[in-house]
């Protein structure tokens, strides 16, 4: 599976469910399932290496002014939701945070924000298909800090001054 497909599944899903996190988890398993063992693996091994470059505090920030908070678990989440969301929306996002205030339609901290159910979906699966648990997708562990630099996401005047078009959409 190349980067190209692993979009269109992404995009696909996500249109089907109507932005709902769980109901893409749930059909992209559908569509994951019904490919050979070694595609879904590709379609993790995409998922994870966005996953895992996506582990910075700019974006962490970005997540605190969205969800009014992020914590690790939050974060984790969040990123895995900010894949679902395809490739403009990740890609702008992490190349530059405060440019989310424009990438996103809408935001709703109470169903928004939350993809911990993306995150497994290729586990799913896998295991469905074949009976074990995935293996080991010979990437890079994610870094034991988010790459950038350094601030307290709950600092509420270094995220307004960081992120002021995020700030003034989504805090204000």
């Amino acid at each position: 599976m190349d980067e190209t497909e692993f979009w269109e599944l992404i995009d696909a899903t996500r249109e089907a469910a109507e932005g709902d996190a769980e109901d893409q988890a749930d059909l992209l398993v559908d569509r994951l399932v019904q490919l050979d063992p070694e595609r879904v693996l590709d379609f993790a091994r995409h998922f994870e290496s966005r996953y895992n470059r996506s582990y910075t505090w700019d974006l962490w920030g970005a997540a605190a002014i969205l969800l009014s908070g992020a914590s690790d678990d939050a974060f984790d989440y969040f990123r895995c939701w900010l894949i679902g969301q395809g490739r403009e929306v990740f890609e702008g996002g992490v190349h530059d945070p405060d440019h989310l205030a424009e990438l996103l339609e809408d935001f709703d901290e109470e169903v928004d924000g939350d993809g911990e159910d993306l995150g497994y979906a290729a586990d799913e699966a896998y295991e469905q298909l074949t009976g074990a648990e995935t293996p080991d997708l010979g990437l890079p562990d994610q870094p034991a800090e988010p790459l950038g630099t350094p601030f307290d996401p709950e600092d509420e005047a270094a995220l307004a001054e960081r992120f002021p078009r995020l700030w003034e959409r989504f805090r204000e």
